[in-house]
């Protein structure tokens, strides 16, 4: 199925707001990244460390809030 001319260039009021918003504040794109490699972007962990994390993890119980007997 084929679109006509008029609806291939339609942009929602949705992509016409985040445009807009980033004409006026050039800097966001980057802010999102570093905000992104705060979060995300992290380097891989080797399988030793792994297991090291996994070993050195405390248990918990199986209910948290019963006192223990």
């Amino acid at each position: 199925m084929k679109l006509s001319k008029q609806h291939s260039m339609y942009e929602s009021e949705h992509t016409l707001f985040i445009k807009a918003l980033k004409e006026k504040n050039p800097g966001i794109e980057a802010g999102q990244q570093q905000g992104r490699a705060l979060l995300w972007d992290r380097p891989p962990v080797s399988l030793d460390e792994q297991e090291r994390q996994l070993a050195s993890a405390v248990k918990q119980q199986a209910y948290v809030y019963q006192n223990k007997v």
